[in-house]
């Protein structure tokens, strides 16, 4: 076992060897990657420095401590941003160069190939981000700044791996996928801008000191980055590579696919239900487990934030929600559809941002919404019972009459959502990234289509004619 193992990787560390070597003796990689990463951090150093004697003076050197460890970070980000040109080129730049012929007419299997280029494409950037957290730390100790603290430091060092991971394994599914180095250039932008929005928000929670928080997004890389790898040893293989000369983007093609997938062989609306009850239901049921179990923890968060988030509320108040809950009737009429319209259109909007935030991360990060509605609904609820109020009417009268129909509808969507990746992910030599892509975002607007937007509907009316009444009539009849 461990001899056939041996013999499976060895190849993947010959191809990693040889591209490593060819890398390191191109001076045009080897200048930024030494010249820009340190000089960097000496720029970072001295900025570290001046912030913190300028903030002393103030006596916020809170400020200036917090600033250390994030620069520290932003040291370890850019010598990856700089060194992805490296993976998107792994593929499509030796095609356009003519020099990956010889490469692929080689005995090696397709995922001995991918994964050899994967691992040289990894090596320049975090020999960059570690020589630049280096040189940071040591310009650090020359002008008496005091150090993080080693498990922080541990912390930024783990999060440069799994972001250089992530980078580079959605680089090099680009380069796989690409039929020009410019196009590869141009797609690289999905992959650069939502890891500087990621970087923008880690940097707001280590300047706020909540470090623990920093783990999970660590957690949430490590398995975006195996989803990334996954992917592209689904969907690389050479032969496609050598045949692919241009890509055209085919409206006509695209809608016959889309619309293969979403009508499938149904001939009638009854036909087509079933289709959906038999089919996309039937291959979401574990996507669906996934959904729930995250909406439970979703709860159990918003639970806990009470500790942190906890304010006292008057139980007088009640009051004025006599008053507050008649005039909602008021403008809230039954038979008026405008409110309904807005409360669905509401519900609705967060089930596309779901779509939008799992399309770019295999759908981890669609469950963000759900999890944040829940998380909101266990937070005021544990808040009602700390004040000593009555839980079981508060969620009775103001959550459950619609929420039975719209937290399925919900977890629904989000399964839809998590389905997508898993789609995706999923080996498939006979399709490529592309028509995947299009029949998953079918399958979504199928379940969308045919449950979740019905009952958003019907949850939407209840909310609207028939939530604020039975409140009124359980607080105050």
């Amino acid at each position: 076992m461990e001899e056939s193992l041996s013999r499976s990787i060895n190849p993947v560390f010959v191809i990693t060897k040889r591209e490593v070597r060819d890398q390191f003796r191109d001076w045009r990689i080897i200048f930024p990657i030494l010249g820009l990463t340190i000089f960097f951090p000496f720029l970072m150093n001295f900025t570290a420095t001046k912030i913190l004697n300028f903030v002393e003076q103030y006596g916020a050197t809170i400020v200036g401590e917090r600033l250390v460890p994030f620069l520290m970070m932003i040291v370890g980000f850019f010598p990856i941003s700089v060194s992805l040109v490296i993976a998107l080129e792994s593929f499509v730049g030796e095609k356009e160069r003519g020099s990956i012929e010889p490469l692929l007419n080689t005995p090696l299997k397709d995922w001995e190939l991918y994964v050899g280029k994967l691992l040289s494409s990894i090596a320049p950037p975090l020999v960059g981000s570690f020589l630049g957290i280096s040189v940071y730390m040591i310009g650090l100790v020359i002008n008496n700044v005091p150090l993080p603290e080693f498990h922080l430091i541990f912390l930024i060092v783990i999060l440069t791996i799994v972001q250089a991971v992530v980078m580079v394994s959605g680089a090099i599914v680009v380069s796989s996928q690409a039929t020009s180095v410019r196009a590869a250039n141009l797609l690289a932008s999905f992959i650069i801008i939502p890891m500087a929005l990621l970087i923008q928000g880690e940097s707001i929670v280590m300047f706020w000191g909540n470090y623990s928080t920093l783990w999970w997004a660590v957690f949430g890389l490590f398995v975006l980055s195996i989803l990334l790898v996954r992917v592209g040893l689904a969907h690389f293989q050479r032969e496609e590579l050598l045949g692919r000369e241009i890509d055209v983007l085919n409206f006509k093609w695209g809608w016959r696919v889309f619309r293969s997938s979403f009508i499938g062989q149904a001939t009638s609306l009854k036909e087509w239900y079933t289709g959906i009850f038999k089919g996309s239901l039937k291959r979401i049921k574990f996507s669906l487990l996934i959904a729930v179990v995250l909406g439970i923890v979703g709860i159990w968060i918003g639970t806990l934030q009470t500790s942190k988030f906890e304010f006292p509320l008057d139980a007088s108040g009640l009051d004025q929600m006599d008053h507050q809950l008649n005039m909602l009737i008021d403008l809230w009429p039954v038979g008026k559809i405008g409110p309904v319209m807005l409360i669905f259109w509401q519900n609705l909007r967060v089930m596309i941002l779901s779509l939008l935030l799992g399309s770019f991360s295999f759908g981890i990060l669609g469950v963000l919404p759900v999890m944040t509605s829940l998380g909101v609904v266990g937070y005021l609820m544990t808040l009602l019972q700390l004040n000593g109020l009555n839980v079981g009417v508060y969620l009775i009268g103001f959550i459950l009459p619609h929420g039975i129909i719209e937290i399925p509808a919900a977890l629904l969507a989000t399964a839809a959502v998590i389905q997508s990746g898993v789609i995706l992910s999923t080996p498939d030599p006979e399709k490529t990234v592309g028509e995947v892509w299009i029949m998953a975002l079918a399958d979504w607007a199928k379940i969308m289509v045919g449950l979740v937007i019905p009952l958003l509907l019907v949850s939407a009316i209840i909310e609207a004619w028939v939530t604020p009444r039975l409140a009124l009539w359980l607080f105050f009849s």
